[in-house]
C-alpha cells in the first residue's frame, strides 16, 4: 500500500476483525478475564480512539494505554525548573507546543510567557539555533524533549552549534529512554500484560535489537507497530498469532518506516552528545534507573543545567489526579477521580490531559463523555455498595 486511505480501508479493518475474533477459542479468553495488549505509545492511543478501533475489537480484549508520551511523564519539578530557567532577564526559552500547557507547582510555561517570559514556540531545535545566531546577546535555550525518536534532531543541532562556535545556545535536556520504562512496567507486581504494541517512530531510530529482551527475558510476545488503523488491528492480530502458535519474539509490522538495524547515522549522533543518567523521575512511575539521558562533558558548555542553578526539587502531584495509575495501566483515564469534571483540557490538572499525545485527552476528546462519567459513578456506587456490605 502506497496511500494513506489504503491504510484506513473500512473493508480490510473488517477483515482483520474478523481474523481477531476468529482466535477466540485458540486463545481462550473471556469478558471476565480478558487479554490485556498495551499500546507503548501515546500515538497509538489516538489513533484507537479516533478511529473507534476499541469498540471493534472483541470484550475479550482489553487494550491498556501505556505511558509512550513524553510530556505526561514530565515531573511537575521538571516543568518548574523550565520556568526559572525562561525567567531568567537575559534568556529566550524555545519549547515544542505540546510542552506549554504542563501544570507545574507555580504555573504552566503559557503562563510564564503571560507574565512576561521570552517563551517562544518552536517547530525543531535547529529553529532555536536559529534564534540563538540572531540575538548574540540572549541566552537562547531549547526544551529537548521526547524518546528516541527526538534525539537525532537535538544530537545534530548540538554538533551544528558546535561546528559553528555558537556560545549562547544551550539545551535542558530532558529526553528520556524506551526500554528501561518497558522493563519498569513488565516488573510491576501488578502487571498483568499480556503483549505489546511497540512504537514504530522509536523502532525507526533504534531498530528492533532493543526490544528482544521482553521476549527474551519476559516472554512477552511485541510488534513494532505503524500508526494508521490497519497498523494497529494487524499488530493486534499478529500479536494474537504469536499466543496461538506459542510463539515469542519481535516482530515488525511497520517495516516500511522502521528498519531492523535503525538509524545508525542518527545513533551515532546520540551517542556522541548524549550518554545515561544514573536516574531520571518519571510522574506516576517514580525513579527509574537509566532511563534519561544528559549531556556529556564533552558538551556542557551546551547545557543549561550546568550553565544555570536550577531548584531541581521532586514534586507531588496533586492527590486528587491519578496520572501515575493511568500511565502504570492500573486505571483508564475515566476512572480517575476528577476527570471530565475538574480536569479537562481547557482546565487540566495532569498532563495525560494536556498532551495530544495523552491517553486522557484521547478518551475526553473522542470517547463518549457523558458514557464515561457515568461508568464512573456505576463503579463508584458497586464499590460502595461492597464496603457497606464487608
Amino acid at each position: 500500500m502506497k496511500y494513506v486511505d489504503e491504510f484506513r480501508d473500512p473493508e480490510k479493518a473488517r477483515k482483520l476483525i474478523d481474523r481477531i475474533h476468529a482466535l477466540q477459542d485458540v486463545i481462550n479468553a473471556s469478558p471476565t478475564e480478558p487479554l490485556q495488549l498495551m499500546e507503548f505509545c501515546g500515538g497509538h492511543t489516538h489513533t484507537i480512539f479516533r478511529y473507534g478501533i476499541e469498540q471493534m475489537l472483541p470484550d475479550w480484549i482489553e487494550l491498556v494505554h501505556g505511558p509512550g508520551c513524553p510530556v505526561c511523564v514530565l515531573p511537575m519539578g521538571r516543568v518548574d525548573d523550565c520556568v526559572e530557567l525562561a525567567e531568567h532577564p537575559d534568556v529566550i526559552f524555545t519549547t515544542f507546543g505540546d510542552a506549554m500547557r504542563v501544570p507545574g507547582s507555580r504555573k504552566s510555561l503559557l503562563q510564564a510567557r503571560a507574565d512576561g517570559a521570552d517563551i517562544r514556540m518552536v517547530y525543531s531545535p535547529l529553529d532555536a539555533l536559529a534564534l540563538a545566531r540572531k540575538n548574540p546577546d540572549r541566552q537562547v535555550i531549547f526544551f529537548a524533549l521526547g524518546f528516541e525518536t527526538t534525539m537525532p534532531s537535538t544530537a545534530l543541532t548540538v554538533l551544528q552549534a558546535e561546528a559553528e562556535d555558537i556560545k549562547n545556545f544551550s539545551l535542558f535536556c530532558n529526553h528520556i529512554t524506551t526500554v528501561p520504562t518497558i522493563k519498569a512496567i513488565l516488573d510491576s507486581p501488578d502487571m498483568r500484560i499480556d503483549g505489546f504494541l511497540a512504537p514504530g517512530h522509536v523502532s525507526m531510530v533504534v531498530g528492533e535489537q532493543p526490544f528482544k529482551f521482553v521476549t527474551h527475558n519476559y516472554a512477552k510476545p511485541i510488534v513494532i507497530t505503524g500508526f494508521e488503523p490497519l497498523d494497529i488491528l494487524q499488530s493486534i492480530w499478529m500479536v494474537l498469532q504469536q499466543l496461538t502458535d506459542r510463539r515469542c519474539v519481535v516482530e515488525n509490522q511497520y517495516a516500511r518506516i522502521a528498519p531492523p538495524s535503525g538509524n545508525p547515522p542518527g545513533l551515532d549522533a546520540m551517542s556522541k552528545v548524549f550518554e545515561l543518567r544514573e536516574f531520571f523521575e518519571w510522574r506516576g512511575l517514580g525513579s527509574i534507573d537509566h532511563s534519561g539521558v544528559k549531556m556529556r562533558d564533552a558538551y556542557a558548555r551546551f547545557d543549561a543545567e550546568r550553565k544555570f542553578a536550577l531548584p531541581n526539587i521532586k514534586i507531588a502531584d496533586p492527590k486528587s489526579c491519578q496520572c501515575g495509575e493511568v500511565l502504570k495501566g492500573v486505571i483508564r483515564p475515566w476512572e480517575c477521580k476528577v476527570f471530565g469534571d475538574a480536569c479537562t483540557p481547557e482546565t487540566p490538572m495532569g498532563a495525560l490531559m494536556v498532551s495530544s499525545e495523552g491517553a486522557c485527552a484521547a478518551y475526553y476528546n473522542f470517547g463518549n463523555l457523558l458514557e464515561l462519567l457515568a461508568k464512573r459513578e456505576q463503579k463508584h456506587q458497586t464499590e460502595t455498595a461492597k464496603e457497606s456490605a464487608a
